[in-house]
């Protein structure tokens, strides 16, 4: 996927509450719903409520990202 193609998503999913599968370049996946999408250069990441764990937020690098796929 290319990278405006991702972060399109990944703002898409986040403005409508909408849960996506994360793989980054490793072949870790990662479902949640995107709280905040950063793309500046100091911050260029995502943050994700994984699904089933309401109280916890992970960041990802929007570098190490694959690919996004919307579920």
């Amino acid at each position: 996927m290319q990278y405006q193609e991702i972060l399109a998503l990944l703002s898409y999913a986040g403005d409508h509450g909408h849960a996506v599968r994360v793989t980054t370049d490793g072949a870790a996946e990662v479902i949640g719903v995107p709280t905040s999408v950063d793309d500046h250069v100091t911050a260029h990441e995502v943050y994700l409520r994984p699904s089933g764990a309401d109280d916890t937020e992970i960041a990802i690098s929007l570098g190490a990202i694959r690919s996004v796929q919307l579920l």
